[in-house]
């Protein structure tokens, strides 16, 4: 734990180390594959279950040598860190001592009642409550319950009907997200009828309280079907709505905010469809708002006798706001209500009775903007800090001038305000307790730009104490994305102070694939252009370096899922700039994936990475950067590699096959570790604590390797 010494800074935690053991070696048993001409032999390839969908549901069904292999990868990952134990446990007790174990969501109204989420305290789980306005509290759902005879445990949605009579939930159990669907009666809390399987996770209410929307997912764990139910009728006879023939398009259901609309949208990664259904005649047809074309991206809300729509169409890349009546919504009738500026990125919109909101981000920074709907007058809510996040919150009712909303930044707690579109007011009504203390002052938070190589700029938050020394000597952790527009916010993080008292510096890079600086910024990052991503973050980490925030070698990159892929390139790419890496569930066997299109979710993949079945060129595009296909002879950084058995999103052996070949053919000293939880998924622990744990592991892994000499 951090020490203070007389002149007050905090020292390093010294750390026991020991030459580590010998490594599992995995069996070599060479497959070959031809594409295109192109033959790869894949020694690994064993790895992969075949009967993978049966281990998603039953984790004990899976290949005794696989789980030998895995279990040998455990147990080799546990002897190297054993001599992190103890920092482990002071790790997770400084985390943990930072959250209000008995904290609680501010109330959201809706009608007669206002619902929220509270924990208990040493409770893993939420539980769902309402208050009637004057009157006591209500236990809709007691997670911590319903979770005590799993070892993993998820709570999907939660909705309510519009009447307050009755509660959907849904909960997983495997990790798989083969999410449960289960209905109560919201007074007694009886279940009404049997549980509904295999859904997404989520569910919509009709106005009649009476009727369910919901998505069902298919033998390759797809949401391709939407479903009606409807109470005291069996599951097997819920009607299909609509069901999607492309297996790249996937389905969900949600409500405009007026809830006067069902909206049954149909999507892949840049392409996108919706179909409204009455709330009121919930049994009538699914109108479609405008056909899908490629490229087109859109979403709507209702107002009154029209619609609103957030869409890219006419090249409006950064999003625009259209307009349309409700009775003939096709596009030839799209009017500008909020017309495209490039660079201005509109990311939502929420229409209310007497306002527009939109959220926005400009110049890497998020905003919103209110619109008067009765003069088109219009203003922005500002902030003052560099860096920050924002969150926008749309609450449950249409006809209110109260807009909620969530601010934090690196220094700063979350704040929750509710804000009066009208008056402009701005009420603080919940500030992010941190019961062992947090002073603000005692921390710096910056944005910097990096020089890309081909002179873009990079943008990077940055959290430090004040009294780091910035001369290169500070031990730094550089994360990062990179990926489906998904941007990484500048927001307060309790984990990552455990490193920053340490001595620290805690970086984001916001590079290409997000959307931190418009559209094109994502754009720039996928497909054939995908490799910007990787080498904005080289960019970013080389600046780092320059401006003495930390030096080569000293830094310990960081990412997940698609940012693991990320941290599989980098590795491949710039070894000599770090001493780490931590890869969470990461996707680095990229090519082998992408040509597998019975995996869950390969074909809504192929246009954000490319389809290497179809394409020889796209092929190639993968080849030459799939982290698992260009590992070769050469030192690597310490890395360790984190994976989920029942993971549907990065499969398991992914990371046990890039494990495999990196001790195969690495030429250095260094560590290669692979910790795979073998009763969770692509999310980890699924308990509050128990995923501090997990977080735990990893900065261990982080101050143990910053104090080992390189290899």
């Amino acid at each position: 734990m951090p020490l203070e010494d007389a002149g007050g800074a905090l020292n390093m935690t010294s750390i026991e180390t020991a030459d580590p053991p010998s490594p599992p070696a995995a069996e070599k048993r060479p497959a070959s594959d031809t594409r295109h001409g192109i033959t790869r032999t894949d020694d690994y390839a064993w790895l992969r279950a075949d009967n993978w969908r049966d281990v998603m549901r039953d984790p004990g069904v899976l290949d005794a040598d696989i789980r030998a292999y895995l279990e040998a990868e455990n147990a080799h990952t546990a002897t190297v860190l054993a001599g992190t134990e103890a920092l482990q446990k002071t790790l997770f007790s400084e985390m943990k001592g930072r959250i209000k174990e008995d904290d609680s969501s501010p109330p959201a109204n809706d009608g007669a009642f206002a619902y929220y989420t509270r924990f208990v305290t040493g409770g893993e789980q939420p539980l769902f409550c309402r208050k009637p306005h004057g009157g006591g509290e209500q236990v809709l759902i007691d997670g911590n319950a319903l979770a005590e005879p799993h070892a993993y445990f998820r709570i999907g949605g939660v909705s309510h009907s519009r009447d307050h009579t009755r509660i959907a939930y849904s909960r997983d159990i495997k990790g798989s997200e083969y999410y449960e669907l289960h209905i109560l009666d919201a007074a007694s809390g009886e279940a009404l009828g049997a549980p509904i399987p295999d859904t997404n996770g989520g569910a919509v209410w009709a106005n009649d309280g009476q009727t369910l929307f919901y998505a069902r997912l298919d033998d390759n764990h797809r949401p391709l079907q939407v479903f009606r139910h409807t109470l005291g009728t069996d599951a097997k006879d819920d009607v299909l709505v609509y069901e999607e023939t492309e297996t790249g398009f996937f389905v969900g259901v949600g409500a405009t905010q007026s809830r006067k609309y069902i909206a049954i949208t149909a999507h892949d990664h840049q392409t996108s469809e919706v179909r409204l259904i009455d709330a009121d005649a919930p049994a009538g047809p699914a109108v479609l708002v405008e056909a899908r074309s490629e490229g087109h991206e859109y979403d709507v809300e209702h107002h009154g006798e029209r619609l609103f729509i957030l869409t890219n169409c006419d090249g409006a890349e950064d999003f625009k706001i259209v307009e349309a009546p409700v009775a003939a919504c096709g596009r030839e009738n799209w009017r500008d209500v909020e017309a495209h500026h490039a660079g201005r990125l509109i990311l939502d919109c929420v229409a209310y009775q007497n306002h527009l909101v939109r959220l926005e981000r400009q110049d890497g920074l998020p905003r919103i903007v209110v619109r008067a709907l009765a003069d088109g007058s219009e203003h922005a809510i500002d902030f003052d800090e560099e860096a920050y996040a924002l969150g926008l919150s749309a609450g449950y009712e249409f006809d209110t001038a109260t807009l909620r909303f969530s601010y934090s930044s690196m220094t700063t707690p979350s704040q929750v305000f509710d804000y009066d579109m009208t008056s402009r007011a701005r009420t603080l009504i919940k500030t992010q307790e941190v019961p062992s203390g947090h002073d603000p002052s005692a921390y710096v938070t910056r944005r910097i730009m990096a020089p890309a190589r081909d002179g873009e700029s990079v943008p990077i938050t940055l959290l430090y104490r004040t009294d780091t020394k910035l001369d290169g000597s500070a031990p730094l952790l550089l994360y990062g994305y990179g990926a489906y527009g998904i941007s990484i916010p500048a927001g307060f993080s309790t984990n990552c102070l455990s490193l920053v008292d340490r001595g620290f510096v805690y970086a984001i890079a916001h590079i290409r694939g997000g959307k931190d600086k418009g559209y094109r910024w994502y754009r720039q990052g996928r497909l054939a252009e995908k490799t910007n991503t990787f080498d904005d973050f080289i960019a970013a980490a080389e600046h780092l370096c320059q401006a003495g925030y930390s030096s080569k070698g000293a830094i310990v990159a960081h990412g997940g899922s698609a940012g693991g892929m990320l941290m599989g390139a980098v590795a491949n790419m710039a070894p000599e700039l770090l001493r780490g890496i931590i890869a969470e569930v990461p996707f680095v066997d990229v090519l082998n994936t992408m040509l597998d299109d019975t995996l869950p979710l390969t074909p809504p993949e192929w246009p954000e990475w490319g389809n290497p079945i179809e394409s020889a060129e796209e092929y190639g595009w993968i080849a030459a950067y799939s982290p698992y296909d260009n590992v070769r002879a050469q030192a690597y950084p310490n890395i360790l590699s984190l994976a989920g058995l029942t993971d549907p999103r990065v499969t398991y052996w992914e990371p046990a096959k890039w494990t495999a070949k990196l001790r195969a053919l690495k030429t250095d000293t260094n560590l290669t570790l692979l910790r795979t939880n073998m009763e969770a998924g692509h999310a980890g622990a699924s308990g509050r604590f128990d995923r501090l744990k997990e977080v735990a592991l990893a900065y261990a892994f982080a101050l143990m390797i910053s104090q080992t000499p390189a290899s």
